[in-house]
């Protein structure tokens, strides 16, 4: 048996697809009384629980061999979380306790590459070091805490692997994910605003799937970028455009602008609620040295990513077969005589 922790996000539906593709039998952690859409028609074993709550954890894991963690609260707010990293770091060690509590034996945790101290200039490797004390805002700095618990408890015995996904793109976005969204948000007619920036975009089915190969081949302790290939800010951009059919106007503003722009829509965001697509964390993570290597992946498991264009690609045919479904649940076509 595996368990899932975070099976109902993005990268996490897809291992699980993948999980059961290969005839595993999977247990999914997920809150009491969720339904949750991404895991509907899946043969799924669905443990209610929390990450918070180590005696649920440890039902879930009973009979568990395997427990890939990628449940996580994001956050790309600047300044202090509180929550955010009591749930990722807190969560992680119980997570950890309830491990050697319940006999699991094998942990592939979900870190992130900007846990990372990524340095300004060269290639950003696994050399580079989780640093929560240099991390830009809570997520990160959450991410880091608990990768470095990870490494502790693999340091005393657990039999744990630490991979950090790049900019994750691909099918099954259901939420979407902050990725997903800038895709969205160039899938709409209308001026489209860029900045001078890159990303490592990856494919979600290949990182799933390198979480498979760090289960299979992965050695303890030992960390792991899944990263895919590097696009500036504009070619991820016409690479949507090109897939839906034709480039709107589009028109690139100055760095200074964008983060005015950023600064004015948080305040507006935490009053009204809502997620804005220009964050300070965005434009970091796209103005930060984004030349990411994945060569100890390919070299120790095997890890092989499509190029990011496809994926870019076959993520804007999801979301319009995903948006044709809406429109004839919306607007059934009446059968005629």
């Amino acid at each position: 048996m595996i368990l899932v922790t975070g099976a109902t996000g993005h990268i996490g539906n897809v291992l699980v697809r993948q999980l059961l593709q290969r005839g595993q039998r999977v247990r999914a952690l997920v809150r009491a009384g969720r339904q949750p859409r991404s895991l509907e028609g899946l043969e799924v074993d669905l443990a209610p629980g929390d990450l918070l709550d180590r005696d649920s954890l440890v039902r879930a894991m009973s009979g568990v061999e395997t427990v890939y963690h990628l449940a996580a609260r994001i956050s790309l707010a600047p300044g202090p979380d509180p929550e955010t990293e009591r749930v990722n770091l807190e969560g992680t060690r119980c997570v950890l306790a309830a491990m050697r509590q319940a006999g699991a034996r094998r942990l592939v945790y979900a870190s992130s590459i900007y846990a990372m101290r990524i340095p300004a200039a060269g290639v950003v490797d696994e050399s580079c070091p989780f640093d929560p004390l240099h991390a830009r805002g809570a997520y990160d700095r959450s991410k880091a805490a608990a990768s470095l618990e990870v490494q502790r408890a693999a340091a005393q015995g657990l039999d744990a692997v630490i991979v950090c996904p790049t900019a994750v793109v691909g099918p099954y976005d259901f939420r979407p994910s902050e990725a997903g969204r800038g895709l969205r948000y160039n899938m709409t007619p209308g001026l489209k605003f860029l900045v001078d920036g890159a990303y490592d975009f990856v494919d979600v089915r290949d990182v799933a799937a390198g979480f498979l190969l760090a289960a299979e081949r992965g050695r303890p302790g030992q960390v792991y970028i899944l990263g895919g290939e590097r696009l500036t800010v504009r070619e991820a951009a016409q690479t949507v455009w090109e897939a839906v059919g034709g480039a709107p106007p589009s028109l690139e503003i100055p760095l200074w602008l964008a983060y005015l722009a950023a600064g004015l829509l948080q305040p507006l965001a935490d009053l009204f609620g809502f997620d804005p697509l220009v964050t300070r964390y965005s434009l970091d993570a796209v103005t930060s040295n984004s030349r990411i290597s994945h060569a100890r992946a390919e070299r120790e498991l095997g890890y092989r990513p499509r190029p990011a264009r496809q994926a870019i690609r076959d993520a804007v045919a999801w979301f319009q077969e995903m948006d044709r479904l809406a429109e004839r649940i919306e607007h059934p076509v009446k059968a005629t005589a």
